[in-house]
């Protein structure tokens, strides 16, 4: 299968969702990432930059692709962003789409997520993740990350100029994920949890079962 996750920010994809693009990627599906933004609000543009290309070559995805949208402005843009992003799936036809949810703090999530229910009306499996912004999230589907929760947290520390900028002294990004794999993991009834909530989604029940 093809997997496409999609990100505002350099991290926001291995926030959310890397451990489940992991256990993809391990199984041999081809995995492609698409990033809006350098991030240089939250960072130098070059530095982030780098710090995405070093976290993918953990994941090894089959294309990493990024926009060239400026930070914390993708709401004026969100016409072209859909345009942009009907492109990418042209191209690729993903099985799965993995994107932010639209109910958070920063404006760039919000409007690559409504970009991308416009984008994506066509498309079968569609999901979201969340991340530290994310706000009303109640999932309904949840994986399993505990043999891929290492590679997650190594895809995080690639970023290293943002694993300290979370605005709550003490805690770093890592602190927050591992909290979050474990709250989502309880309710997932596991130890570790990714959790999703679909736009859409589709079962394939064998007719032999």
């Amino acid at each position: 299968m093809k997997i496409l996750a999609i990100g505002a920010h350099p991290d926001d994809i291995e926030a959310g969702c890397s451990g489940t693009l992991a256990k993809y990627a391990q199984n041999g599906h081809d995995i492609y990432l698409l990033i809006m933004t350098e991030g240089h609000m939250g960072g130098e543009g070059a530095i982030r930059k780098k710090e995405q290309t070093k976290s993918a070559k953990i994941l090894k995805p089959r294309e990493l692709i990024g926009g060239a949208y400026k930070d914390t402005l993708l709401l004026p843009h969100m016409n072209q962003m859909v345009h942009d992003i009907e492109a990418v799936l042209k191209k690729i036809a993903p099985d799965f789409i993995f994107v932010q949810h639209e109910d958070d703090t920063h404006q760039d999530h919000q409007a690559l997520a409504k970009a991308t229910i416009s984008a994506t009306r066509y498309v079968r499996n569609v999901l979201f993740y969340e991340g530290p912004t994310t706000q009303n999230f109640s999932p309904t589907v949840f994986v399993d990350i505990k043999e891929t929760l290492d590679k997650k947290f190594a895809m995080l520390l690639a970023h290293h100029s943002q694993v300290q900028k979370t605005n709550i002294e003490g805690l770093s990004i890592t602190d927050i994920v591992r909290s979050t794999a474990i709250f989502r993991g309880i309710q997932g009834r596991v130890q570790f949890a990714e959790a999703f909530l679909p736009l859409r989604i589709f079962i394939n029940v064998s007719q032999h079962m």
